[in-house]
């Protein structure tokens, strides 16, 4: 029996967008891994927040693959800023992924679930994707590289090896009586 996961990403509008979520669905798979994902291997009737939560609670572990979605042409963060030693910067040309890419993650890290993001290069870090927010690392991928060589990549395996590790304590642990005291 496969080792449900729920994998949370923006749907794909890009074909390498696209290519890059194959190619982890089966890696995943292949790792004994069942990802799972709302609109796509599952649904439901209630509210996406409700469906979110009961798929969340039926998995033991979170990756999240947050794409760029929203193209910034020309844009400035806290613009007009009058508060001492704030300052505006700006954010032209950078792309912000879906808000479900900063919910689901966050709703997985408050039950206690094992995640990983990765984000899309030229994503702006705010949020959940923001480095140390989570505690744990938050890679960058390029989609202009051939998507085996990332799979290939040191990083790649390490922290997804370590995930992994991760998630497969949470299955364990799930297969234990409970403590009495």
């Amino acid at each position: 029996m496969k080792i449900s996961i729920f994998l949370s990403y923006p749907k794909p509008h890009l074909k390498q967008q696209e290519d890059f979520i194959t190619t982890i669905v089966n890696y995943l798979e292949q790792r004994g891994f069942q990802p799972r994902t709302l609109g796509v291997t599952d649904y439901d009737m209630e509210e996406p927040l409700v469906a979110i939560r009961r798929l969340m609670m039926e998995s033991n572990g979170l990756l999240t693959i947050a794409f760029r979605r929203t193209l910034i042409e020309k844009g400035e963060a806290k613009s007009g800023t009058d508060i001492p030693d704030t300052y505006s910067y700006d954010v032209s040309g950078k792309w912000i992924t879906s808000p479900y890419c900063h919910i689901e993650p966050a709703m997985a890290f408050q039950i206690g679930l094992p995640i990983l993001i990765f984000r899309e290069k030229g994503v702006i870090e705010d949020g959940i994707l923001e480095r140390g927010v989570t505690g744990t690392y938050l890679p960058e991928f390029d989609l202009s590289r051939p998507i085996d060589d990332y799979l290939k990549d040191p990083e790649w395996n390490q922290l997804i090896g370590k995930w992994e590790g991760h998630v497969r304590k949470v299955v364990e642990s799930k297969g234990r009586p409970p403590k009495l005291f």
